[in-house]
């Protein structure tokens, strides 16, 4: 490859591009002015121009479309290489007249053409960054037109798989847009550099600042500097020594300001200062800016990552921005509830796959605390996820500019904020010379932060090199974290853990397969905590990626995010949350005088002083403190606490106010069986065996070895079982020809499951042993032969043991078990369960006692179009019922189903089986199940895909069950 015609690509873009910190001096051009606060003369120097702006076709008829916004989500259709055309009439006010004129755009998707009053302004290429267009000479005072003429699908968009990612155009401008006013003599350029001392206790601030002049004449300039804390105190106020400077002159001015003992920002304790730059010009202040400061340092020490001073362990997730009805368009409210929700679930990382996040969402980070991969967007370039590449070179030095300007773009648009700890060059995709151009460009214009290359850099797929400052690694099995420490680079898992999503038949139909997910989370996490080397890393994903498209269709990956695209908790959610904790409490001990608990204190920074503990016996609270610092364990004492008691709970909340930790160990109660005794008789004739226990009658038939009754009082209760069932895994995912998944919107619909078929009864013998009938069945099924025993006892206990000889062809088994059919006004469930955790919310499926309804809905395509079914994930419903009704409850101790008229069926379970119940056939189907698994996610790895099963020829299962109908 030439390098040096790479390298003049690279010289005549960094012309073009201008001013970007000290390297910036040569040039006039401004990238990205600092939006001013205050302007000499104008009472408000920027106008929003977000709102409904007329949208046509090129040559076609005009309609209004909502900015920001995605064309397609609004309904149009833009074909690829057809030009959509935006207009909007603005205003400028009279006293901008004599200023300098400017338009910024946060994001146009992916090609624009800016023209004020039909006259050219520019062109910029790249659809997730922001650009600014000085438009002083084609305005005047009063009505102008602004057009800006759009294009997808071109090359910033094949290059980061944008609109194939989102199985749709994503084309329009995306985020805000700003016009605003500037003196004549202006801040063109303002960078922060944050300095600590070696014992991180005095900072120094580093604050390089360009003025770009248009008078002319000389004009004696200098800048004010005051930094304030959050109470409004001033900490410093500081003036540049003054410059004088001729028309058409850019200057730089350099000052560096010590400060003493500083708050730190980090994401633990996000401190954010103000900072008020003013320009004088003489004596007169002609522009004012605030912006926000964090005193925050980034360094690389071996294969650990240093937030101030301190290596950090990152727990995140990877963040689409996406809703289902404004796709990847930005909503600021939006933004900050997804900064919030991330919170809440113990998370202090995010990745912003796979494109820059918007400055609204980077706000919020910095305010609440998150630290964020800024990722360029640039993603599969030389992937088979991306066919182009079969056709194109990806070592071109033609796609050079391309990539440059985003990532150029990614580190000028953000980094004034403390939140951003690291650049990422781009997504999956494989190193060559261009990309160590773009990690040197990067690394220039920053000097501040680390860079990351999402390409494996560890482990066999696409490792081509990389010489990024972080290494990565995507889907490292459970012995990946360990293998981090033999690494001389942190080493961060940039996707692991992903979620469920590609068996999505599969997750269709039993919901549970989600909260099969936490246990392993957990102790993946754990793995990756202890290791010095793994820098941590991003569950894939964060967001269902899903849009619902205003034709009806719905697109996109599909549901890989523990929160939905409503930003509803799913079942993965508290799972992470558990695995995330910065604090863990375990093994309750107690005596007459205290009770003790083991605590770890997994926070990189807080003491527990500064959280929240509180610790409720029998409902009473008892103030709990302790001191124990960050990265330690030890004990947490509850004084004056008997050791006699029925439920202790512990909470532990942040200081932020969201809770981190809930645990709750209640002393064991025993599981007993109600009910009077129950007189029995046994009956047969040629054909079939009849019992009666008490009101309740059992048919069996003797030809098939099957019960085909219960009734109760005459009225039916069990119309089939039960009867040996194997659930086969199913990893199907819509079916649609694709590259790489996108399919969520085809042939997705539940699976109907049924009973192994059997074909007759070699044998049937009943018995009557005064405590109890017994039935004893030797059975051939379709698949296999097998032994089943029913035994119904005077106490009303049904009980059943079964055996199954396999005898068919290899399967993938999700489940097996035994399978009853109740009618349908069976529609109530009620459980008790051993589950992965002692506390749940009261919103999740898995919660360890719960009530649910049946409420099945007729939702025939794969989620109801438009809108969620309901407010909470669990009472989403389809035709099997609700997400609550018919997700498997693992390790039930107890669980019934009941009628309107609270007639029920019991089970008396082993606490090692699970439950399921459904709706199917127009009847509740039940499954009890000896056997169950996390599904058949085709991403899982260890421990995920532990314990899977292959039922083979000859393989024998068994079980047992236990009912008592009331």
């Amino acid at each position: 490859m030439n390098i040096k015609k790479i390298n003049a690509v690279m010289v005549v873009l960094l012309l073009g591009f201008g001013h970007l910190g000290l390297a910036q001096q040569s040039a006039n051009i401004k990238i990205l002015s600092p939006l001013p606060a205050k302007v000499e003369g104008i009472d408000q120097p920027q106008i929003s121009l977000n709102g409904l702006w007329s949208f046509r076709v090129e040559n076609g008829k005009p309609a209004t479309i909502k900015v920001p916004g995605e064309w397609e989500m609004q309904g149009y259709e833009v074909k690829a290489g057809e030009k959509a055309v935006y207009e909007k009439q603005i205003s400028i006010p009279e006293s901008w007249k004599g200023k300098r004129i400017a338009i910024k755009f946060d994001a146009v998707s992916s090609n624009a053409v800016v023209k004020m009053n039909g006259q050219y302004i520019g062109e910029h290429e790249g659809g997730f960054v922001a650009f600014e267009m000085d438009v002083t000479k084609a305005v005047k005072s009063g009505a102008n037109v602004l057009t800006v003429e759009v294009r997808a699908n071109t090359i910033s968009d094949i290059l980061s798989c944008v609109s194939q990612y989102a199985a749709h155009t994503v084309g329009g401008i995306l985020r805000k847009v700003t016009l605003f006013a500037l003196p004549e003599t202006h801040v063109a350029d303002l960078d922060v550099e944050v300095k600590f001392d070696p014992k991180y206790q005095d900072a120094k601030l580093h604050l390089q600042a360009l003025v770009a002049n248009h008078k002319s004449g000389n004009q004696d300039l200098a800048i004010q500097y005051t930094l304030k804390d959050k109470s409004g105190k001033t900490v410093f106020e500081k003036k540049t020594a003054k410059k004088s400077a001729i028309g058409n002159q850019t200057i730089p001015f350099d000052l560096d300001i010590r400060v003493s003992k500083p708050k730190h920002w980090t994401a633990e304790s996000p401190y954010l200062y103000e900072l008020t730059t003013s320009l004088l010009n003489g004596t007169q202040v002609v522009q004012s800016n605030v912006q926000k400061v964090g005193f925050r340092e980034i360094k690389i020490r071996g294969n650990e990552l240093l937030v101030n001073g301190r290596p950090v362990k990152l727990k995140g997730v990877n963040r689409h921005a996406v809703h289902p009805l404004m796709g990847r368009a930005s909503d600021p409210i939006l933004d900050r509830k997804d900064v919030e929700v991330f919170l809440a679930g113990n998370l202090n990382y995010i990745r912003t796959s796979h494109y820059p996040p918007s400055e609204e969402f980077l706000n919020a980070a910095d305010e609440l605390g998150l630290y964020v991969e800024s990722e360029s967007a640039l993603n599969w370039i030389q992937h088979h996820a991306s066919p182009i590449w079969r056709h194109w070179n990806y070592q071109d030095p033609k796609f050079l500019p391309t990539m440059l300007r985003a990532n150029m773009d990614n580190v000028v648009s953000n980094r004034k904020h403390p939140s951003i700890i690291f650049w990422s060059l781009g997504n999956e995709s494989r190193w060559s010379d261009l990309w160590a151009e773009v990690n040197k460009t990067v690394k220039a214009l920053d000097k501040t932060r680390p860079t990351v290359f999402h390409d494996q850099t560890w482990g066999s797929f696409n490792n081509a090199g990389s010489k990024a400052d972080i290494a990565n690694y995507h889907y490292p099995g459970i012995n990946g974290p360990k293998a981090t420490d033999t690494m001389s680079r942190p080493t961060l898992f940039g996707e692991y853990a992903h979620l469920s999503d590609y068996n999505r038949r599969e997750l269709l139909t039993d919901p549970g397969v989600r909260d099969a997910f936490n246990a392993p989370m957990v102790t993946y996490f754990d793995s990756m905590y202890v290791h010095k080397g793994n820098l941590g890393g991003a569950i894939w994903s964060g967001i269902d990626d899903t849009f619902h498209m205003p034709d009806g269709r719905i697109v996109g990956y599909g549901p890989w995010g523990p929160i939905d695209g409503w930003r509803r908790e799913k079942p993965e959610y508290f799972g992470m949350k558990k695995a995330y904790s910065p604090v863990r409490i375990s093994n309750l001990k107690s005596n007459s005088n205290n009770i003790t608990f083991d605590v770890e204190n997994r926070y990189d920074f807080r003491s527990l002083k500064d959280v929240e503990i509180k610790v409720m016996v029998d409902g009473k609270l008892i103030p709990v403190t302790s001191n124990l610092q960050a990265r330690s364990a030890g004990k947490l004492v509850v004084p004056n606490a008997s050791g006699v008691f029925n439920k202790v709970e512990i909470i532990v909340n942040d200081a932020r106010g969201f809770e981190v930790e809930h645990e709750i160990f209640e002393m064991p109660k025993a599981v007993t069986v109600n009910g009077t005794p129950k007189a029995l008789a046994l009956k047969q004739d040629s054909a079939f065996v009849y019992i009666n226990q008490g009101d309740v009658v059992y048919t069996i038939s003797k030809t098939y070895g099957l019960m085909t009754a219960a009734r109760t009082s005459g009225e039916q209760v069990l119309s089939k079982g039960p009867s040996v069932a194997i659930i086969a895994a199913n990893a199907e995912d819509g079916g649609k020809p694709n590259v790489a998944g996108e399919t969520y919107q085809n042939n997705i619909y539940p699976i109907k499951h049924y009973e192994q078929y059997t074909l007759f009864a070699t044998q049937v013998k009943a018995r009557d042993d005064k405590d109890s009938i017994v039935v004893d069945l030797n059975l051939t099924y379709q698949q296999g032969t097998g032994k089943q025993q029913f035994i119904f006892t005077k106490e009303g206990l049904f009980k059943t043991n079964y055996e199954m000889n396999y005898q068919a062809a290899e399967v993938s088994v999700y489940q097996y078990g035994l399978m009853l059919e109740l009618p349908l006004h069976y529609d109530e469930l009620k459980w008790s369960r051993k589950g992965d955790f002692s506390y749940y919310p009261e919103t999740h499926i898995g919660r360890n006692h719960g009530v649910a309804k049946l409420n099945a809905n007729n939702v025939y395509e794969v989620e109801a179009h438009g809108e969620p079914v309901a407010k909470a994930w669990k009472d989403d419903a389809n035709t099997m019922g609700s997400n609550d009704f018919r997700s498997t409850k693992a390790r039930v101790v107890t669980a019934s189903l009941k009628t309107a008229d609270r007639k029920q069926v019991n089970l008396l379970a082993t606490g090692k089986q699970a439950s399921r119940t459904w709706k199917q056939d127009e009847h509740i189907q039940w499954l009890v199940a000896d056997y169950t698994n996390s599904g058949s996610e085709p991403f899982y790895g260890s421990p995920f895909t532990d314990g899977r099963i292959t039922l083979k020829k000859g393989d024998v299962i068994k079980g047992s069950m236990i009912l008592q109908i009331d």
